[in-house]
């Protein structure tokens, strides 16, 4: 009797080609893939393709699995850009355009990504880009007002904010800011 880390077998393993593993079921490899990421987090149809190509999952048996589970709404790219769309303007601050190039490198197609960034209007960008601005500026000390500005215009853009909007904004704090060290305007930066 041989012994396993599962315990004691009554017959030693067999030899010769029977003994090595058949194919494996690619849809099987493929569900359980997609079961695993989705146990996590929510992830885009895209996302979980890319995983079972990366494990060499046959693509015929990839789609068949993720049809399935978009049939049966365990893959939902609608409600994935709904929900990427909300976490990262309250996480990262993004801005639609921001926000619109996270959805296309998740691979969310315009259809589904439409909607979503629709929920963003121009006063709530206006308002998040204030926050931000806010809070780099009790972030950022004495800094020189030039400097100041330049960073900040510069971080908004980043963030997918236009650059005419983060300009007037930055400018607008600036001229606001009643600290007499900051006798000079944006305009010196640009």
């Amino acid at each position: 009797m041989r012994g396993s880390r599962h315990g004691p077998t009554a017959e030693p393993p067999e030899t010769g080609s029977a003994a090595v593993d058949p194919e494996p079921d690619h849809e099987q490899v493929a569900r359980a893939i997609a079961l695993r990421l989705l146990t996590g987090a929510p992830r885009s149809r895209h996302q979980l393709a890319e995983a079972m190509a990366r494990k060499g999952v046959e693509e015929g048996a990839a789609e068949r699995v993720l049809d399935r589970f978009t049939e049966v709404g365990l893959i939902d790219d609608a409600q994935y850009a709904q929900m990427l769309v909300r976490s990262q303007r309250e996480s990262r601050g993004l801005a639609r355009r921001g926000l619109a190039q996270e959805l296309r490198r998740k691979g969310i197609g315009d259809a589904d990504a439409a909607p979503a960034l629709d929920t963003v209007d121009d006063e709530a960008e206006e308002a998040s880009a204030r926050a931000l601005l806010e809070r780099r500026l009790r972030t950022s000390g004495d800094l020189d007002p030039v400097v100041f500005s330049r960073r900040a215009v510069a971080m908004l853009g980043r963030k997918g904010y236009p650059p005419g909007l983060a300009s007037r904004l930055v400018r607008e704090m600036v001229d606001d800011r009643t600290n007499p060290s900051w006798d000079r305007t944006v305009d010196d930066a640009e």
